[in-house]
């Protein structure tokens, strides 16, 4: 059978799970032996189902066919034998010893005798080997951990036990598409045709037999009519049959005005698919987090992937080579945040709470004074704290300055981050919501003050629609209103509640934006940004205050509200029917005030109800554990859990603040509790000056940024995408002068930090080499897979490697790590991901580049000739592009366009690609050599490109103006570094950026295109630099050496934390070896864990030990611990630098 024939079949299987024909599915998964089902297999095992586990195994294997596979029957008809003889049914137990067992006699006669013998027993139990025999269900239990081990080594169930990751509903969706394809051939093409059978093409009849459009679809008046024949590899889903607006989600949710500039595909009623409609759009997951673009290679957009192989006249499958099967992962109760780590004071009650989407311990608190402050729960610091008042009062309406005189007390309702963590919103008790920018280090600043609604404003959250960053609010006066984050101007109000609004949560579904609203009276709606009315209208449980909330990744939608009279729902919603999944259970039947929760892990729920936590598995609606916290609960406390679910935030009496944590996040708390800090952060509010106004906010790739971890622990989750906000203030001189002045002292006391920081022996640090049975060739570049449990390198022979880290008892969330060996992953077929070479180029002298869609599923490549295209999970090329002269050396996606890449080349210049019409719309002049390096600014709307020459440019991103230029500035001494490859990566603030060179690392601004740090080697890291890149929190940077040297820096100040010698990692060294990291690549999600590609063709992880928890020390205090040093400037370095000389 035929590669497709086979996904084909999965297909099939998926289709028939959804449906729920349970006894197909696996007679299918029997008959074509291309998926075994474990889950089923246990469940027939437990169950004693002896005929249907053979029944089910036979199509995967016979008894004959190796050791394994005669083990594994063997047991299970050892075990009906037993059971048989536990039964005293003798009768049974001997058709089986003749029928079953019999056939092992001519492999093993001695134990075939010695079973046949056990029908002489009165007891089985007898017999010295069955004397712990217990009953048949232990029994069953412990044979099913023998038959586990079994399949897995099994040869023949080999890529057998996975389950490819699809899209949901992915066959339905293949058949829309194929749908919309037939309408724009139709001649007479009809606005709403009726599609009432698939088995012939579908065609449109004469016009005069045209249908005219349901009147009841309110959306069908905002659709444009079918236009120009729009490109192949855009797909607008077929809709379900006509129906009401309000009858499920799907029915207003997959039918948005088509976004420009795409031609519009008009919208058909399939009929035929009318049972499930269309939940391949509503229930795909979003992109997964991704915290650390590489410096090598920028990530990638796989559906602008598969745009380019479509057109490509090539047939690709969205699949992702990793992931689990039907099941989800693994987790167990020691992954909630269950410890009482932290009590913090806030000195007033907490309305609400929020944890910073990167700095996972700073904890934003609301009160009911209109108090905010920003906390270091680790050091348990307040870093700021602001008192409520009116910024400019002239500028309020009447009604609300006579509503403070006449009662001037006002509480915070909401408190929130941006997605990016650079602003922060509150949503105060009367009429007016504050933006605040926030920098770090306690430095916050005014933004924006809107007087956004007449009364109370319930609720706020971060949006964006029209990839324009925007905020949403609601109040008492029954509206939802949209502003823009950089002007404070409202672009949208919605109208429709008959009661104040209590809670919004906005969302996106692939290009489709949208808001849940809820009201008092319990009513939910729903909202696109077109102006046109609610979408659904439905009665939340409970009917009063309710809020909503989805998972991590955007698949799962749940409520949580109160009734009147105290009774609480928890419940999960099927987007596809627009009805309730399930409701949890535990609740007190009387709550006193409102529940409110929160979600983490895409597994877990919690609540705080009845002076206790209450957690669920999303997948289970009886309570799975209940937490109290040594007591100190309010009746309905208020909850907020960290992106990473390490640390739940609880409100306790006496204004207390309760930090939960697991072993993960106490790990965390004990690095942060151990750092000093020479003085309070907090300033004196007087001296805070109003920040400037923004000038510019630029679009954002609604598709690319990663969600938002949380729910509605106060009122909802926030599930937007990770969007960056321009620089709200330059470099402060006053800091940058007091810096000039401390960084003499880090001179002089550097050989005391060197002494402390050193890394010289194995016993030191955790580290990993990897087995690889291939050829060895130079690893050239490396970078982890964005769910953080792949390695892929790329050699100097342009052949891809592939490591992956396996689920097991011991690495249950298989992520990389150093403690566990991966494995060297290759398709069935054992072929080679190779890139294309060029004739006239030597592939160990090409300049390789390469870029991991954001899916994990292709990966884009080239090794000096043409780019290709491979799919992650098959290893095939899809399609090739660009072939050389010039070739390509350096890929990167534009950060608001997924159809453009600037690709630097050989020959110097950057080309701007458009994948989608397979055209290069811009080439941009600047360099003298090969360009080695691009990276794209997403908030400053700027690209930065290095090259071979040494020279930095900066390049306007939407004219591709040339704007700046300046070449690094390279030492006395190191002239011969001139042709040596310059790497550039943004921070995650979007503002700085990182530039590698093999003689210094340096920090710029890139607004004011200045390099305001620089770290020159020397002492023990004194050889050349290999590579850099920053970790995936942006606070360090880790950074290779010719010699074998790995440096751990500060991000902020240049300054060394760690040095890693060649032999705390590698092998034993005569001192003639030269082997040392050409790459250096961080883990996506564990700021503390890098791997090295080295010289010598290996890949080796390495990480702090555990009981550290991260690479060095911070200074001690009277070196300037993490002060004002961590601000020092390029002319106190390059001082100390000569004065070292």
């Amino acid at each position: 059978m035929s590669s497709l024939s086979r996904e084909l079949v999965f297909l099939i299987l998926q289709f028939l799970e959804e449906e729920k024909f349970k006894e197909t599915v696996h007679k299918l998964e029997q008959e074509s032996s291309f998926f075994f089902n474990m889950k089923y297999f246990e469940d027939k095992v437990q169950n004693g189902e002896w005929d249907e586990v053979e029944r089910y195994l036979s199509g995967f294997t016979k008894v004959d066919d190796n050791r394994y596979s005669m083990k594994i029957f063997f047991e299970i008809r050892k075990q009906k034998y037993l059971e048989a003889l536990d039964k005293q049914d003798r009768a049974k137990a001997v058709e089986i010893l003749v029928k079953d067992l019999k056939v092992f006699c001519s492999f093993n006669e001695e134990l075939y005798k010695e079973i046949t013998q056990l029908l002489t027993l009165e007891n089985f139990r007898e017999n010295e080997q069955l004397s712990k025999y217990g009953d048949a269900k232990s029994a069953r239990n412990i044979m099913l951990l023998e038959l586990k081990k079994l399949i897995e080594a099994n040869p023949l169930f080999r890529e057998k036990l996975q389950f490819p990751v699809l899209k949901a509903s992915r066959l339905r969706t293949l058949i829309n598409q194929s749908l919309n394809w037939q309408h724009q051939l139709c001649k007479n093409a009809r606005p709403n045709p009726d599609i009432k059978t698939l088995f012939v093409d579908h065609n449109c009849g004469p016009p005069n037999g045209a249908r005219p459009p349901p009147a009841n679809s309110p959306l069908m008046a905002g659709l444009p009519k079918a236009g120009a024949f729009p490109p192949l590899a855009v797909h607008n889903p077929f809709q379900p049959a006509a129906a009401p607006a309000a009858t499920a989600l799907a029915s207003w949710m997959a039918n948005p005005n088509p976004p420009a500039p795409l031609a519009a595909v008009p919208t058909v009623p399939a009929a035929a698919l009318a049972a499930t409609p269309n939940p391949a759009l509503l229930k795909r997951p979003r992109t997964p987090p991704t915290n650390n673009p590489s410096i090598d290679y920028q990530s990638a957009d796989s559906d602008l992937l598969l745009k380019r192989a479509r057109l490509a006249g090539q047939s690709t499958e969205e699949v992702s080579y990793a992931g689990p099967s039907h099941a989800q992962g693994s987790y167990t109760l020691d992954d909630l945040p269950k410890t009482v780590a932290r009590a913090i004071n806030q000195g007033s009650s907490v309305m609400s709470m929020d944890f910073h989407p990167i700095q996972q311990t700073v904890l934003l608190v609301g009160t009911n004074v209109g108090d905010i402050a920003i906390w270091e729960v680790g050091s348990r610091e307040k870093l700021a704290q602001r008192a409520f008042k009116v910024w400019d009062i002239t500028e309020c309406s009447i009604p609300m300055q006579a509503a403070l005189v006449k009662d001037p007390a006002v509480s915070v309702n909401r408190v929130v981050w941006s997605p990016d963590g650079t602003l922060l919103g509150v949503a105060f008790s009367k009429y007016i919501v504050h933006i605040h920018a926030y920098t770090g280090n306690g430095d916050l600043r005014q933004h924006l003050e809107i007087e956004s609604h007449v009364g109370g404003v319930n609720d706020l959250a971060f949006s964006h629609p029209n990839k324009q960053l925007c905020i949403v609010t609601c109040g008492d006066d029954k509206m939802i209103k949209v502003w823009d984050a950089v002007t404070g101007r409202k672009q949208y109000t919605f109208e429709g509640h008959e009661a104040p609004v209590y809670s919004v949560c906005p969302h996106h579904k692939e290009n489709i934006q949208f808001i849940f609203s809820t009201a008092i009276d319990g009513k939910i709606k729903a909202w696109l940004y077109d102006m046109m009315g609610s979408r659904v209208d439905y009665d939340a449980p409970g009917q009063w205050c309710t809020t909503m909330a989805y998972s991590a990744d955007g698949t799962r939608l749940f409520s949580c509200g109160t009734s009147k009279e105290g009774e609480s729902f928890l419940v999960e919603w099927n987007e596809s029917e627009g009805a309730i999944k399930r409701t949890y259970s535990g609740f007190r039947k009387r709550s006193v005030g409102v529940v409110q929760f929160d979600t983490t892990r895409n597994r877990f729920l919690a609540a705080g109800d009845d002076f206790q936590l209450k957690f669920w598995d999303m997948d289970n609606t009886n309570i799975l554990t209940t937490v109290e916290t040594d007591g100190g609960l309010p009746a309905s406390p208020r909850l907020r859990f960290n992106k990473e679910g390490t640390l739940l935030a609880v409100t306790a009496n006496e204004n207390n603040i309760k930090i939960l944590a697991n072993a993960d996040g106490l790990r965390l708390l004990r690095a942060l509790e151990s750092r000093s800090f020479e003085a309070p952060r907090v300033q004196p509010e007087a001296i805070v000056p109003k920040a400037p106004p923004v000038n510019a906010l630029t679009p954002i790739n609604v598709s690319a940024g990663p969600p938002i971890n949380g729910g509605g622990m106060d009122r909802t989750e926030r599930g937007a995408p990770a969007v960056t906000m321009a620089t709200m203030n330059g470099i402060d001189s006053n800091s940058v002068a007091e810096s000039k002045l401390r960084v003499i002292d880090e001179a002089l006391d550097k050989n005391k930090m060197w002494k402390s920081m050193e890394i010289t022996e194995s016993s030191q640090c955790r580290s990993l080499r990897f087995t690889d049975p291939l050829p060895p060739s130079k690893v050239l570049r490396l970078m982890y897979t964005n769910s953080g449990g792949a390695l892929l390198a790329l050699g100097s022979n342009a052949v891809h490697k592939l490591w992956k880290w396996q689920r097991s008892d011991r690495n249950t969330n298989g992520k990389a790590s150093a403690s566990f060996p991966p494995q060297l992953w290759q398709p069935a077929s054992g072929i080679l991901m190779t890139n294309d070479i060029s004739e006239t180029t030597n592939p160990e002298e090409a300049v390789p580049c390469i870029a991991l869609s954001k899916n994990d599923s292709y990966v884009m490549s080239a090794s000096g000739g043409k780019v290709s295209l491979f799919n992650m999970m098959t290893f095939k090329v899809m399609t090739t592009f660009m072939p050389p002269p010039p070739a390509a050396t350096f890929l990167a996606f534009h950060p608001q366009d997924n159809n453009i890449i600037a690709i630097g080349m050989e020959d110097s210049t950057i080309q701007i690609y458009n994948v989608r019409v397979d055209e290069v719309k811009s080439k941009l002049k600047g360099h003298q050599k090969r360009v080695t390096g691009l990276a794209f600014s997403n908030t400053l709307n700027v690209l930065i490109s290095s090259g071979a020459d040494a020279q930095l440019c900066m390049w306007g991103s939407d004219s591709w103006e040339k704007r700046k230029s300046k070449p690094i500035q390279i030492p006395a001494g190191r002239l011969s570094s001139l042709l040596a490859d310059t790497r550039v990566q943004f921070h995650n603030d979007q503002i700085r950026f990182l530039v590698v060179h093999e003689s210094q690392l340096a920090i710029y601004e890139a607004a004011k295109f200045e390099r305001i740090r620089q770290w020159l080697p020397r002492d023990q890291l004194s050889a050349p630099i290999s590579s850099g890149t920053y970790s995936c929190d942006s606070q360090s940077v880790f950074a290779g050496f010719c010699d074998g040297s790995v440096g751990v820096f500060e991000a902020d100040s240049l300054r060394p934390r760690c040095w890693i010698s060649a032999a705390a990692y590698g092998p034993p060294s005569d001192g003639s070896s030269s082997v040392y990291p050409s790459v250096i690549a961080a883990h996506p999600t564990e700021p503390n864990q890098f791997a090295l590609g080295l010289t010598d063709g290996g890949v080796q992880v390495i990480e702090p030990l555990e009981s550290e928890g991260k690479w060095g020390t911070g200074l001690p205090a009277e070196n300037g611990g993490a002060g004002l040093l961590n601000s020092a400037p390029v002319a106190g370095n390059q001082s100390s630098e000569q004065a070292q000389r």
